[in-house]
């Protein structure tokens, strides 16, 4: 669900959700599709279009390992009745992540 009231001004998805449908529905809410481009059909990928797709699969890829991480290793799936039980629980999930995190991150050792 995509509204100004739970998300940025940028929409970031893969090329299957390109269409000229939800471009339309993007440009109508004022959001900025960030949605990966589509290779031609029967040429080659042109350098410009490769260089964007690859620049939003590093923003894209820093936040999805972090719903992986919730979704495999605590096995989180949220369907609790509620609005305000699915907060708690994905507010739970959260903090769980950001101390495992900050566990990771304390026992490395300082680079020298």
């Amino acid at each position: 669900m995509v509204s100004k009231d739970n998300t940025g001004s940028g929409v970031w998805a893969d090329t299957a959700y390109r269409s000229k449908k939800n471009e339309a529905f993007l440009a109508k809410g004022m959001f900025t599709s960030h949605i990966h481009q589509k290779k031609p059909p029967r040429r080659p990928m042109p350098e410009r279009i490769a260089k964007a797709n690859a620049k939003r699969s590093a923003v894209r890829s820093a936040v999805e390992h972090v719903f992986a991480g919730q979704k495999h290793r605590m096995g989180l799936v949220v369907r609790p009745i509620g609005i305000a039980r699915a907060r708690i629980k994905i507010g739970m999930a959260n903090l769980v992540y950001n101390f495992q995190r900050l566990a990771w991150l304390e026992g490395r050792t300082a680079p020298a």
